[in-house]
């Protein structure tokens, strides 16, 4: 790779580590990536998914998440309006069919203020669990320190890198054990070590009407995301016959044996059109939730679920001689108990969350 790469973490939140980097020596990317620069007036990224769990997909009529659309674009002030958002969907491991909205915005100020100026905050008060579906809330505000994102290519934009003022250079901490890591500033000085997981507070597979679920020391949460829309025939094949299956497995087996890993939930979503309502067949991402940073670094170097995906694509871009229009990216949030809020309306309890209340 003939470009100087680039330092992942910016130079403003870097700082003499205590915590070792896992960083080999003399080390080159075998392909180039790249992460999101962001305003250094940008202090912390809300994320929030704003969901409605069906019983089953034949009971969505499109009313409920046209209702949770109208409140994106609801306030008359631009500035409190959401950077970005988009609506996904996934039939879970229980059969529910969950539509919801994730979005993003540059501060929770904004974020509170969007909720009270909207009229979102006053609805979803006032929401109770219906004989048909249910309601979920998840909202991480993660500091800068404890935020990192990473993307195949320097020209794709998702979720939260509509903030971004520009984007970094091919970096040099990338396709090595330990790289995320060493993307996220915090772990420079912090082991960002989690917590035991707790007892049971709830009854597996039943509904619970409205539950909060406390923060957790340093969660670890994982929004991987896939977009194969503007790839050649060609690479369509390859990433359909061999890509796509492999990642798949992975995310069904933490959807339905992470307990065993530390992942207390994780979701396969696929994009929804806003206008149509109708899931984008060439775009997905994975949502996952991990008791510690640790447990999702052990589930991608040691399990076979994992080590196909990873082993696959470096097999992917070889076949392609890395010229990839496949685009792939993540966001790693590793949050502090504070910057968590999760509240669940009518939801069976292997949703999202409330799964850490059960196991």
């Amino acid at each position: 790779m003939s470009e100087v790469l680039e330092h992942a973490i910016p130079e403003y939140l870097q700082q003499e580590r205590t915590k070792p980097s896992k960083l080999p020596a003399s080390y080159v990317p075998p392909f180039p990536a790249y992460v999101s620069r962001y305003p250094r007036s940008i202090k912390e990224i809300v994320m929030a998914i704003i969901g409605v769990q069906y019983r089953s997909k034949d009971l969505d009529d499109g009313v409920v998440i046209s209702q949770l659309s109208e409140f994106m674009t609801a306030s008359s002030s631009k500035s409190i309006q959401p950077t970005s958002w988009e609506l996904a969907s996934v039939t879970d491991q229980a059969g529910a069919y969950n539509v919801a909205i994730i979005a993003y915005w540059p501060s929770a100020a904004t974020h509170k203020e969007w909720g009270s100026a909207s009229g979102f905050e006053a609805w979803w008060q006032g929401l109770e669990a219906g004989e048909t579906h249910g309601w979920f809330l998840e909202v991480l505000s993660p500091s800068m320190d404890r935020w990192e994102d990473v993307y195949s290519g320097n020209e794709a934009i998702e979720g939260a890198a509509h903030m971004r003022e520009g984007v970094s250079g091919p970096i040099h901490e990338h396709a090595y054990w330990g790289s995320m890591r060493d993307r996220i500033p915090a772990a420079q000085t912090d082991d960002l070590a989690g917590e035991a997981v707790g007892s049971s507070t709830l009854d597996g597979g039943k509904t619970a009407s409205r539950v909060q679920v406390p923060g957790r020391k340093n969660l670890a949460v994982i929004r991987s995301g896939q977009d194969w829309s503007a790839t050649l025939p060609e690479e369509r094949r390859l990433y359909l016959e061999t890509m796509h299956p492999v990642l798949l497995k992975g995310m069904n087996f933490l959807r339905d044996h992470g307990s065993e890993i530390g992942c207390y939930s994780c979701r396969l979503m696929s994009i929804i059109d806003a206008g149509t309502q109708k899931p984008d067949k060439d775009r997905t991402f994975g949502l996952a939730y991990f008791d510690d940073l640790a447990s999702l670094e052990k589930w991608s170097r040691e399990h076979k679920t994992h080590l196909d995906i990873f082993g696959g694509f470096l097999q992917y871009a070889k076949k392609l001689n890395n010229e990839i229009s496949l685009e792939v990216f993540h966001e790693v949030l590793v949050l502090r108990p504070e910057q968590q809020y999760f509240e669940y309306i009518g939801c069976h309890t292997g949703t999202g969350m409330l799964a850490a209340l059960t196991k």
